[in-house]
């Protein structure tokens, strides 16, 4: 090959290989990105439920400890009363008695009705025994509703779930002995979400149904800030997150939580820009159509526009050239 043309081939490979060079360089600017705050978040039931003694007695029967899960109906507990036994049978016995004067009332009042037809006797006295059966029919019949009455209470003495859930705790004991509406069991049901308590210099920059990160059990799940409530207590808003597939086996327990606060200015650059000799971190620079190494200290890695980005805390300003490959 002469040696001119030798010459023109390097020149045209050498032109190209800056042109490419320089199409993969990116001119620094900054941009807004999203400020976490992180927080620690408490996993609350949405609805907790107490399951109530309806009877007052001894609890004879607890078939729940605390982590079962139970559905709506399932009896829980059993409470006993002996006084209502002793009344149901007497007013059983009240009743063979009312039966007994209820039949020789009929008996006398189909004997009474015989002697008028006949004539031995006024239709008076007939009456008055007509009077005298309706009045043991009515007594028969309000000690058969009392007994009713001495039944359902009977079988109020059942506990039963009003809820489905998890049983998260039992104030009682077998054998103890608890008053009508006392608590026997709080039930967590309705699903679960995270409350978060957040100093209220933050309360402006919250935004219902902002995206959150969640850390829980070594893994990151995606949430929503669902609901922001306007009462401060204690220097603190509460908010709501709901979030998917939370380990709910500790009611409570706290979640470390990445919440949005707001938007701030930074610099970034591409993660593949940075290379790392003996623990500190370079970017390549162009200056002057020359190539140099900064020194940089990193931030946090970010996702932005489907691109792994790193935030530049010093070491590199705005309008500098990286060169990206």
């Amino acid at each position: 090959m002469p040696k001119s043309a030798f010459i023109a081939l390097f020149a045209a490979a050498t032109a190209m290989g800056l042109t490419v060079s320089h199409a993969a360089d990116l001119k620094l600017e900054a941009v807004d990105i999203t400020e976490m705050k992180a927080v620690y978040g408490q996993i609350q039931p949405r609805n907790s439920v107490l399951a109530r003694a309806r009877l007052g007695g001894t609890l004879v029967q607890l078939n729940v400890t605390e982590g079962d899960i139970v559905k709506a109906g399932d009896v829980i507990a059993e409470v006993k009363d002996d006084k209502i036994d002793f009344q149901i049978k007497a007013v059983d016995a009240q009743l063979l008695g009312l039966n007994a004067s209820l039949r020789d009332a009929e008996v006398e009042l189909d004997r009474a009705d015989r002697l008028v037809r006949s004539g031995a006797t006024s239709t008076q006295s007939l009456d008055q025994l007509k009077t005298q059966l309706d009045v043991m029919t009515n007594q028969v019949r309000q000690a058969e509703a009392q007994r009713s009455v001495l039944v359902q209470q009977a079988l109020e003495g059942a506990v039963l779930a009003p809820s489905e859930g998890r049983i998260i705790a039992v104030p009682v004991t077998r054998d103890a002995v608890v008053m009508a509406g006392e608590t026997v069991a709080t039930i967590a049901g309705g699903g679960f979400f995270l409350r978060l308590a957040i100093p209220e210099r933050h309360a402006q920059d919250l935004t219902q149904g902002a995206p959150i990160r969640i850390e829980a059990s070594g893994t990151t799940l995606e949430g929503e800030l669902v609901k922001i409530y306007p009462q401060i207590e204690g220097g603190r808003v509460t908010a709501d997150v709901e979030v998917n597939g939370l380990d709910t086996h500790f009611v409570a327990a706290r979640v470390l939580v990445e919440l949005p606060i707001g938007k701030r200015p930074a610099l970034v650059v591409p993660a593949a820009s940075l290379s790392n000799r003996s623990g500190v971190n370079f970017v390549a620079v162009r200056e002057n159509d020359q190539i140099v190494e900064r020194a940089v200290v990193a931030g946090e890695t970010l996702e932005i526009g489907g691109v792994t980005q790193v935030e530049i805390l010093s070491g590199l300003a705005a309008g500098d050239i990286v060169v990206t490959e």
